[in-house]
């Protein structure tokens, strides 16, 4: 699907308020409301517009604790510990990165002792890990959800 300027508009004030009404979205961008809405029934249809979400705070929900983590992996063992981590409640993301089989995650939980426990008993339990290492998060100067136009 070709991105043109009209989905760049409807794509941008997404990005800034995901309930922007069809409405409001049409008034910006000088264009009507069905209009509006046959152009973003498009850009979910093609995958452009994978899905609609909430941003919450983590720290106003108790999620204190923010870590960054570096996990290589035996290489037969990647999926499958991608997988488990992945199905982590605590893990708010997880990638697979360039190098040595190694998968960069994002835990959220409410206290050091909290992330002591998941490092000792959910992390390193797991078979195929071969090296972990851990940054924690002491200040977010910018953080986005979705992608700049």
């Amino acid at each position: 699907m070709k991105i043109d300027e009209i989905d760049r508009g409807i794509l941008t004030l997404l990005t800034e308020n995901g309930r922007m009404s069809y409405v409001d979205i049409a008034k910006k961008l000088n264009l009507s409301r069905v209009a509006i809405r046959e152009r973003m029934n498009q850009l979910m249809e093609n995958g452009v517009i994978e899905k609609f979400s909430v941003v919450i705070n983590s720290d106003k929900v108790g999620k204190k604790v923010s870590a960054f983590f570096e996990v290589d992996c035996e290489p037969t063992y990647l999926v499958d510990v991608a997988q488990k981590l992945a199905d982590n409640p605590k893990v708010a993301s997880c990638y697979q990165m360039t190098g040595p089989s190694t998968l960069h995650m994002h835990v959220l939980v409410k206290d050091f002792e909290e992330l002591e426990n998941f490092i000792n008993e959910e992390l390193y339990s797991l078979k195929g890990i071969s090296r972990v290492e851990s940054h924690i998060l002491l200040r977010r100067f910018k953080s986005r959800s979705g992608l700049q136009l």
